[in-house]
């Protein structure tokens, strides 16, 4: 029996909560529901989810400190639940680790399609690592190494761990050295769906990556000022 992906949800209304577990059910993922932020961080540990939805209303400790926290101990994809329109909100949950934001009300298969489709992007098994089509998915300049196939990025020698979405921006750029992308192309290419939100997302992206890789003497993350990002080498 293949075993069910499990997703836990936060939302501190039992209603929406149940709702959300109705619909991920009826996809085949096992759920499990906790209505606040110290709880979530519990369930995180015994529960091992494979993906967290997260409401930042909570009581106690909120959203926003919940994601702050499981950032620090694991890379487990999240997607942020909230009322809340504002570009501020969406842009300080993904600077804080967030994997895509979803606003209430939502419709149930956009919900559905945007878990599948972060689920995917974290998934790499030993097989895959394996499988033919998968060899030479990493690119090499001189003092970092930016592997696809197992999901690293070595800068020096040392790893620098970083969540599946940064990743894939870095390895798309990095393998297309000095050509210049649009934020728009970049959404397309990373996120492979629409996009509900603006371009800012690919903004926090690359300044999370900028504080993570500094420029080397041979290439650089650069800003093309009014059109987008490259990967420069030099």
């Amino acid at each position: 029996m293949v075993n069910k992906q499990k997703i836990l949800i936060v939302d501190d209304d039992e209603n929406i909560a149940e709702l959300i577990s109705l619909y991920l059910t009826k996809e085949c993922f096992d759920t499990m529901m906790v209505h606040d932020g110290e709880k979530a961080l519990i369930a995180h540990d015994t529960y091992q989810p494979n993906l967290i939805l997260l409401d930042l209303m909570l009581p106690g400790i909120d959203g926003y400190q919940v994601c702050r926290e499981l950032r620090t101990r694991s890379n487990v994809p999240i997607i942020m639940l909230s009322a809340k329109g504002e570009v501020f909100d969406k842009v300080l949950g993904l600077e804080l680790g967030a994997d895509d934001y979803i606003m209430k009300p939502f419709d149930s298969k956009e919900m559905v399609a945007r878990v599948k489709a972060v689920l995917r992007r974290y998934q790499v098994t030993p097989k895959q690592e394996d499988a033919p089509e998968n060899k030479g998915k990493c690119v090499e300049y001189p003092g970092i190494s930016i592997n696809l196939t197992n999901y690293s990025v070595l800068v020096d020698n040392t790893q620098v761990d970083m969540p599946p979405k940064e990743l894939e921006l870095l390895y798309f750029l990095a393998a297309s050295p000095n050509q210049v992308f649009t934020r728009e192309q970049l959404l397309d290419q990373i996120w492979g769906y629409e996009y509900i939100g603006d371009t800012r997302t690919v903004d926090v992206h690359i300044k999370r990556l900028r504080e993570k890789i500094k420029d080397h003497g041979s290439w650089s993350l650069s800003t093309v000022w009014g059109i987008g990002y490259k990967f420069e080498v030099k």
